[in-house]
């Protein structure tokens, strides 16, 4: 069950970038289960990683590489249907040796091989099986592969993830494509999700990744399921100077926003994509907040709406129970805050203003406005000029089963 239309835009072939998904047999057989990406030498890597302290082993590898490697990787390797997280140093051992694979098959210095995994936490990683898969992953590769790796990197996730753009800048044409796994462990803190994204232009190290910080934090931190951070989140922004233009080092260069404005909208694109699809979503819900006096109190009241479970079931029911969200703005822990002020909108509704039911609103306009499955929650404190705005999703039946049956 998922929101919105399913169809996978088309992915632009990002050049420098080629790509490839094979089945490995890791949890269901027959299955892509194993992403390969091949990257042209100089290709310059930005990315950040899950919070969680129970970080996985690809990850506490992927970090020592990049640092290895001077954020210059050459392949980074998906498997799903196993987050090696949860398994101590057998856990890097087998993410080492998977790395190892890779290298040797490809000639490379094993430094450059980023490992990336998702699945069950808490299991060994079968590395047999990918090592098996890694000649077969290197002979199919191919620029016209990110479709294919879009489905390749899933697990829970109903359909693939992924948004692309082009466009010009000076006389010279760019391109940024990307592709992201996520339905369910979804919440701030990079959710959870693995997100990949390219684009052709050559851009300074350390410019890349300001750009990618600053991007997730709208994007990719702005969303949330069901609350929980995994262990395995990562993403990914490569620039791989194929476009040859001179190097991006500046702010203030003329290609910094269009470039910046482009990788924005894959960002944004991909992480309400994962809302989209999360476990068992029947609606996507933007909670709009506006009037405070600091982003971060704005966030703070959109963050617990979204994650209320009573709010969240009363969408699942299309249920205008406005004192749910009342309730959840009054515990936000908002200093001050006067009550009177505050007014509630379920899309261009008004149901609360004044501390109390708004004197227009009736039951069968909250029913009206909640029987879409996008809605938009809008709250405005009028105590400030500040805006936030967070995605989610409604918590229905599906949700509980997906998690209750996700390791049978």
């Amino acid at each position: 069950m998922a929101v919105g239309p399913d169809d996978l835009p088309t992915l632009h072939p990002v050049p420098g970038v080629r790509l490839a998904a094979v089945a490995a047999g890791i949890k269901t057989p027959g299955r892509k289960d194993l992403v390969l990406f091949e990257l042209a030498q100089g290709t310059r890597c930005a990315a950040v990683f899950t919070r969680n302290a129970f970080c996985a082993a690809p990850v506490t590898l992927a970090r020592e590489n990049l640092q290895a490697s001077e954020n210059a990787p050459r392949y980074l390797l998906i498997n799903t249907g196993n987050a090696n997280a949860g398994t101590g140093e057998p856990g890097l051992v087998a993410a080492r040796a998977c790395v190892a694979s890779v290298a040797r098959h490809a000639g490379i210095d094993v430094s450059t091989v980023l490992p990336f995994s998702t699945g069950v936490i808490g299991e060994p990683l079968p590395v047999v099986p990918i090592q098996d898969a890694v000649p077969s992953a290197l002979a199919g590769l191919a620029e016209e592969g990110w479709a294919a790796a879009a489905n390749g990197i899933l697990t829970t996730d109903t359909r693939p993830k992924g948004h692309s753009v082009r466009f010009t800048c000076e006389g010279q044409s760019y391109v940024v494509t990307g592709i992201a796994k996520g339905a369910g462990m979804i919440r701030p803190n990079m959710a959870t999700m693995l997100s990949y994204i390219a684009t052709d232009a050559a851009v300074e190290q350390a410019l890349l990744q300001e750009m990618l910080g600053e991007l997730v934090d709208i994007s990719f931190n702005r969303i949330t399921v069901d609350g929980d951070t995994s262990t395995n989140d990562a993403c990914v922004l490569l620039a791989t100077g194929r476009a040859d233009n001179p190097m991006l080092a500046s702010r203030e260069a003329a290609l910094y926003q269009p470039l910046r404005n482009a990788v924005e909208e894959v960002c944004i694109a991909l992480a309400q994509g994962l809302v989209r699809d999360g476990e068992g979503a029947g609606k996507f819900v933007t909670v709009q907040v506006n009037g405070g006096r600091s982003e971060s109190e704005c966030l703070e009241v959109a963050f617990t709406i979204a994650h209320s479970p009573l709010v969240k079931t009363a969408l699942f029911a299309s249920d205008p129970n406005w004192g749910r969200l009342l309730a959840a703005i009054g515990r936000a822990g908002l200093a001050e805050l006067d009550v009177a002020r505050v007014q509630l909108y379920l899309n261009e509704i008004l149901i609360a203003e004044n501390g109390c039911r708004a004197a227009s609103y009736t039951e069968e306009q909250g029913a009206k406005a909640m029987a879409p499955d996008e809605i938009v929650v809008r709250v405005e404190l009028d105590r400030g000029t500040r805006t936030a705005a967070v995605w989610t999703t409604d918590l229905s039946y599906d949700y509980v089963r997906i998690n209750a049956e996700y390791r049978t």
